[in-house]
């Protein structure tokens, strides 16, 4: 139950002061400036009043009603003050004070204290080391900065108090507001979790906007974000995208599936809408909140410039979106009004001379073509044949006729202008240059693909038991191969041999030629220690080979044992795909999938997924990849068996499910046969907790 913290009875601000210059003066500064109507009690026992408000010497001197604190006292006295809070009944508590888990070690005792004891009282917390929340409805304002956003659909949650600020700036001089906005600081208890499904649940919030640093629990993030999206756009920006898996240098897994991988899967998909700069946070929120989602990737370009109208279509190609064909209809109609040097194609070029009127009817045919899902606006900066206002106000009215989406860039003019205000009020978001408006454009149109696709089944798990017996007993041995193939991924006839004669008499049984490979647990790429040999095809080389490998394994490093040589059938015919997973601290498994074999890490063609796997989840993560377009055949390669590759996918997801003991586990090469004839795990190396 988080709504006290959004429409509180009555507000205790605990550490009030007389001090403008003081947080705990912004706190009850915001709660007046916004208008908040319940009684608000500021907590000082040097002070009799604040702001006119009457101050009490200590929380349990407060009447009511009260059940929201904003805590603003020095860190070492948060614990006490929470415990007294409890005691007075009030079960939300605001504590805006920092000094905690970001400063140290102390700090971070400091909040395991306030974390326990919160538990201890039964009360919810949000902060500590936030600027509070705000909700424009209520309205109320726990905020202690200066500023307060005007009201709007953006509902903003965020772990950095200082990007509330900034937001509630740009929002201003553009016309946008905010429902809500939270600021969450170092979440020792109410999470973006928990935020994500008030914000879904509040009716004055239309799009849902978040600033993440990192999440409490994956699992949990994902489940909710999922609820939110279903029922509104969800858009995030991820701070500190490093990747934490460069450090496991174990498999590829470790090093291609890491921290960024994970929140982008986890994004993805949860139907989270991920952007790359706080700027695109503001105008896909915006894009969201105003306008209709495309139905399709076709996009109409209607410019006075035709630069700026090149620039918008490499843009709108690079961002996966493309220039709407126009029908033959549309063309004869602009050319009944547009200058003979005027453009009719897609982009369509109305030229500088043209003014609101030829804007107009250019707009109104684009969006009545059926071959167009999306228009975009380009205006240069105004000549002395038009007004900016006037531009402005016929693209709001032409686009109110329609369902499609438009945005505008009216380029080169003051934040303030007129024009941009007119775009604001009509809910028609304005973009300062074209290239902002074909990301934005492709974030609406990655929305709606993901609205449309079909959930998918999952792994058939009737079997699932046996698999995990079988799974259990290889990997107490740490026998990673046998687990594999106990969920049912296939295996290239292969024997462990020891000596020179095993490994002919094995190569003889399964028919030449056959590969030789290192098997040591001190050495996880073997070809790079010359651990590998291919193709042998017959006993002299056999032995050869043989030789050469235990000598390379026992000189590959100190500490290496070779445990034997691994004599396999050589596989020809096919295509080598890797297929991996990883156990993610926020996530838990991740899934990899991309080109395989020794260039692995060099080509990096893998994309990244969060376990466990859908069919559909699994044919997006492969058809993202150069691997799964080989797949459908290329250039004379024919097409390789996609559904045994994306069994695979699931069966190992559904692995490292079953079993946390899976640290890293992949196949390397997953050697794919002609489409029907399957797939077999060449190399199986992984880490075992």
């Amino acid at each position: 139950m988080l709504e006290p913290f959004f429409n509180p009875h009555g507000v205790a601000v605990i550490g009030a002061s007389r001090d403008p210059y003081k947080p705990g003066y912004g706190v009850v500064r915001n709660l007046a400036e916004i208008g908040y109507r319940g009684p608000v009690y500021p907590v000082n026992p040097a002070a009799t009043d604040i702001m006119g408000y009457a101050c009490y010497p200590s929380v349990a001197d407060v009447p009511d009603p009260v059940d929201l604190a904003v805590v603003i006292v020095p860190a070492p006295s948060v614990v006490s003050t929470i415990e007294q809070c409890a005691g007075r009944g009030i079960g939300h508590i605001i504590v805006a004070s920092g000094g905690f888990g970001e400063t140290g070690p102390e700090g971070q005792r400091l909040e395991a204290d306030l974390e326990r004891v919160a538990r201890k009282c039964g009360v919810r917390v949000v902060g500590p080391n936030c600027n509070g929340i705000i909700d424009t409805y209520t309205p109320i304002s726990t905020a202690f900065t200066v500023g307060t956003p005007r009201s709007g659909d953006i509902g903003f949650v965020s772990q950095s108090g200082a990007l509330c600020v900034i937001l509630t700036d740009i929002a201003s001089r553009t016309g946008s507001g905010f429902s809500r906005m939270v600021s969450l600081g170092n979440q020792v208890d109410v999470n973006e979790a928990e935020i994500l499904t008030s914000l879904a649940g509040d009716p004055h919030t239309h799009v849902i906007a978040a600033y993440i640093e990192g999440v409490v629990d994956g699992r949990a993030f994902m489940r909710a974000a999922e609820e939110a999206a279903r029922r509104k756009p969800v858009v995030a920006i991820k701070a500190g995208r490093s990747s934490g898996g460069a450090k496991a240098v174990t498999s590829h897994t470790g090093v291609l599936a890491g921290s960024a991988e994970a929140y982008a899967a986890a994004f993805r998909q949860s139907g989270v809408v991920q952007v790359d700069t706080m700027e695109g946070l503001f105008d896909c929120a915006r894009a969201l909140a105003w306008q209709p989602l495309p139905q399709g990737n076709r996009v109409a370009l209607l410019t006075n410039a035709g630069g700026a109208g090149i620039l918008a279509a490499d843009a709108l190609e690079a961002a996966g979106l493309r220039l709407a064909s126009l029908s033959d209809e549309t063309r004869g109609a602009l050319r009944l009004i547009l200058p003979a040097a005027a453009s009719v194609d897609n982009p369509v070029d109305v030229l500088a001379g043209s003014g609101s009127g030829i804007y107009a009817i250019a707009l109104n045919s684009l969006l009545a073509d059926a071959a167009v899902d999306a228009v975009l606006v380009i205006v240069a900066p105004p000549q002395d044949w038009y007004l900016p206002t006037s531009v402005a106000e016929v693209i709001a009215e032409v686009a109110s006729l329609h369902e499609k989406p438009v945005l505008a860039s009216m380029m080169g003019l003051d934040p303030a202008d007129k024009a941009l205000a007119i775009l604001s009020q009509r809910r028609i978001p304005n973009l300062a240059f074209p290239e902002r408006a074909a990301s934005t454009l492709a974030a609406m149109a990655t929305r709606q693909q993901w609205l449309e696709a079909p959930v998918g089944s999952t792994l058939d798990l009737s079997d699932v038991e046996s698999w995990r017996s079988a799974a259990r007993v290889a990997l107490d041995k740490g026998n990673l191969e046998g687990a594999v193939a106990a969920y049912g991924i296939a295996l290239p006839p292969g024997r462990l041999t020891s000596d020179t004669d095993s490994a002919v008499q094995a190569a003889k049984e399964i028919g030449y030629p056959v590969a030789l490979k290192l098997v040591s647990a001190e050495v996880s790429h073997k070809s790079d220690v010359g651990g590998v040999a291919l193709d042998v095809g017959d006993e002299a080389e056999v032995r050869a080979a043989f030789s050469r490998i235990v000598e390379a394994g026992g000189s590959s490093g100190p500490g290496v044992t070779v445990e034997g040589v691994l004599v396999q059938k050589m596989l020809a015919g096919g295509q080598e795909v890797i297929v991996g997973v990883r156990r993610d601290p926020q996530f838990g498994p991740l899934v990899l999938v991309g080109s395989g074999g020794v260039e692995v890490e060099l080509m990096r063609d893998v994309a990244v997924g969060i376990a466990p796997l859908t069919r559909v989840q699994a044919e997006d993560m492969l058809d993202a990849t150069q691997a799964g377009m080989r797949l459908k055949g290329w250039r004379g390669v024919p097409p390789g068996d996609r559904d045994a590759v994306l069994e695979a996918m699931m069966r190992l997801a559904q692995a490292a499910c079953d079993f946390p003991a899976i640290s890293e586990l992949e196949i390397n090469p997953l050697y794919v046969f002609p489409k029907g004839q399957g797939a077999l795990a060449v190399d199986v190396r992984g880490v075992l907790e």
